[in-house]
């Protein structure tokens, strides 16, 4: 018998798919305006195990959209947030909170024993990091990213390297988040359908392929932008 927390899952996601859910391992790299939202998401909703990586701690500046931030925890490493907060709100989903940057050296033991990689960071080279690992490693990834109003996601299977064609320019570090600021709504819709993906992948429902979905919450547009033949 499922647990009462999951009851509202249950007509759109089966008890054998929460089952499955609650054994499976995601790596969340980035717990800042995505990640924060993600770990929610995928907490409530029964992964049982989540492992936040982020080697940040919270400022002032994180307030606006961080959904693990607070006046109270101002100061305090992110991941070490992200595994209390889902100690109260799931007990039954673990995080584990890495305080790491995302390295070559160490992506490979991040990614160990998880099914699926969730991008939340902000630079464009750990991005490039993560997604070399993920290939070598076969495990998918789901890239996301938000720029004031606008959002972007698309899932990334193990060799596609799709990030060289939404990122062209090798020399860049950072996208359109320094240039055009976060809002916490574009944070939480853009995670929303980056958890959603991520879910998708690991119950195998079909999902993004080879599109880069793009969200533009000011006039209320999604749009699908092939980048790849999907095989």
């Amino acid at each position: 018998m499922q647990p009462g927390r999951y009851l509202r899952n249950a007509l759109a996601i089966s008890p054998d798919e929460q089952d499955r859910l609650a054994q499976c391992r995601a790596l969340v790299v980035g717990c800042g305006g995505l990640g924060g939202f993600v770990l929610e998401y995928l907490g409530r909703l029964g992964v049982g195990y989540l492992r936040a990586v982020d080697p940040d701690t919270f400022s002032e500046g994180n307030l606006n959209r961080q959904l693990l931030s607070s006046s109270m925890n101002l100061g305090r490493p992110k991941a070490l947030a992200a595994q209390q907060r889902m100690q109260a709100v799931n007990p039954l989903a673990r995080v584990e909170g890495v305080q790491e940057f995302l390295t070559a050296e160490n992506a490979a033991q991040l990614l160990e024993g998880c099914q699926v990689a969730l991008d939340c960071l902000d630079s464009i080279p750990a991005r490039r990091t993560l997604q070399k690992a993920c290939a070598q490693a076969g495990v998918p990834m789901v890239h996301a990213a938000l720029g004031g109003w606008l959002g972007q996601v698309c899932v990334i299977l193990p060799g596609e390297n799709l990030l060289d064609m939404i990122y062209p320019d090798a020399s860049a570090e950072h996208g359109e988040e320094y240039e055009q600021g976060a809002l916490a709504f574009t944070a939480g819709m853009v995670a929303a359908v980056q958890a959603a993906e991520a879910v998708k992948l690991l119950l195998g429902k079909p999902g993004l392929r080879g599109e880069l979905l793009v969200l533009d919450l000011l006039d209320g547009s999604f749009e699908r932008l092939r980048l790849a033949k999907i095989q």
